[in-house]
C-alpha cells in the first residue's frame, strides 16, 4: 500500500510537472506568436521604410539633378553678366571717346569760327568782302533791270493798245479794221508782250517799224 501511494504521489507530481510544462509551452507558444506578429509588423515597417527610402532616394536624385541644372544656369548667367559688363564697359569707353572727339571737333570749329570772325573784323578777308559787295551790286542791278523791263512792257502794251484804238477810231462804223492786214499782227504782238518775251527791244523795234509803215 505504501508503495502504491508513493507511486500515485509520484505520478501526481509528474502530472503537475507535466501540466506546468504544458502551461509553459502554451506561454512560450503565445510569446512565439507575439514575436512572429512583431516580426511581421517589423517586416511591414521594413518594407515601408524601404519604399520610403526609395522615394527619398529618387527625390534626392531629382533634387541633385535640379541643383546641378541650377548651378549650370547660374554659372552661365554669371558668364553672361560678365560679358554684358565687359560690353557695357566697352560701350562706355567708346561713348567717352566719341564725346571727347565731338568736344574736340566742337572746340576746333569754334576756334576756326573765331579766327574767321577776327579775320573779317581785321579786314584780312577782303576777297570775301569784295564778293559780297559784288553780289549785292548784281542783285541791285537785276532788280533795276526787272523794274525797267516792267516799265518797258507796260509802255509797249500801251503803245499797241494805242495803235489798235487808232485803227478802230479811223475805221469805226464799217468794221474795216478787222480785215486790215496788220490787225492780226498787232494782236499777236500784244499777246507776246503780255507773256513776258525774253527781249523787249526786238519787239519794240518791230512795233516801231510797223507803226511807221502804218503812218506811210
Amino acid at each position: 500500500m505504501d508503495e502504491s501511494g508513493a507511486i500515485l504521489c509520484y505520478i501526481s507530481s509528474l502530472k503537475d510537472m507535466l501540466d506546468q510544462v504544458n502551461e509553459e509551452i502554451e506561454a512560450n507558444i503565445q510569446i512565439t506568436r507575439e514575436i512572429e506578429s512583431e516580426i511581421v509588423k517589423c517586416t511591414e515597417l521594413e518594407s515601408t521604410f524601404f519604399a520610403r527610402e526609395s522615394e527619398l532616394t529618387k527625390t534626392l536624385y531629382v533634387s541633385q539633378f535640379e541643383i546641378n541644372g541650377l548651378v549650370s544656369v547660374t554659372n552661365e548667367a554669371r558668364k553672361s553678366v560678365k560679358l554684358l559688363e565687359e560690353e557695357l564697359c566697352s560701350l562706355r569707353t567708346k561713348r567717352e571717346e566719341m564725346l571727347k572727339g565731338m568736344n574736340n571737333k566742337r572746340e576746333q570749329f569754334s576756334m576756326l569760327c573765331l579766327e574767321f570772325q577776327r579775320d573779317i573784323d581785321k579786314g584780312e578777308n577782303n576777297e570775301l568782302v569784295k564778293l559780297l559787295s559784288e553780289k549785292e551790286l548784281f542783285e541791285n542791278e537785276i532788280s533795276l533791270m526787272d523794274q525797267k523791263n516792267d516799265a518797258l512792257k507796260n509802255s509797249m502794251l500801251a503803245f499797241v493798245e494805242e495803235v489798235l484804238q487808232d485803227l478802230q477810231d479811223s475805221n469805226s462804223g464799217n468794221g474795216y479794221y478787222y480785215t486790215y492786214p496788220g490787225y492780226p499782227l498787232l494782236l499777236l504782238f500784244k499777246g507776246i508782250i503780255a507773256s513776258n518775251p525774253p527781249c523787249f527791244s526786238i519787239f519794240l523795234f518791230l512795233l516801231t517799224a510797223f507803226h511807221f509803215h502804218l503812218v506811210l
